[in-house]
């Protein structure tokens, strides 16, 4: 049997970015169940209510939603469990630190497969006041116009 290689996405957060200005992105592991995986092979999972947080020197993430595996027995998993982040601990506390100092929050990004291995994208991120979310559908809106003017234009 070949070995998977490549990037192949589950599921992103794609809500994380117009919620919160994202400062860092850190790529990691998630320690998971045999019918976690089998379910993410399948491409569901949800990271709409995703959040990490630190404790005793762990990172955890809550709050995802991965359902269960269909063709799985009483070992099957718990839908929105903890799942424990896997780290470097300069990271973790780097991380606490930012965390601690600036008031920051940690959300999941993106879930994918990185050749074979579940990842998950996580980011650093300062919450966006509601003004700043309508300022960025405004500059996303004119950047779309434009290139829409751009492209009529060089048709013609």
């Amino acid at each position: 049997m070949p070995r998977e290689t490549g990037r192949k996405v589950i599921a992103s957060n794609r809500k994380a970015r117009h919620d919160y200005f994202i400062d860092d992105v850190y790529e990691a592991g998630v320690s998971l169940m045999g019918t976690e995986v089998k379910a993410l092979r399948m491409g569901r999972a949800s990271l709409v209510d995703g959040f990490a947080h630190i404790d005793r020197g762990e990172m955890w993430l809550e709050g995802v939603h991965i359902p269960e595996y269909v063709q799985g027995t009483w070992t099957n998993h718990t839908p929105r469990r903890k799942r424990k982040l896997l780290l470097h601990r300069e990271e973790i506390e780097r991380w606490a630190g930012k965390v601690r100092e600036f008031g920051l929050t940690i959300v999941p990004l993106a879930l994918y497969f990185n050749d074979g291995k579940v990842k998950v994208e996580i980011g650093l991120a300062r919450g966006k006041k509601n003004y700043d979310k309508r300022q960025t559908l405004r500059e996303r809106q004119d950047r779309r116009e434009a290139d829409r003017a751009m492209s009529e234009r060089k048709n013609r």
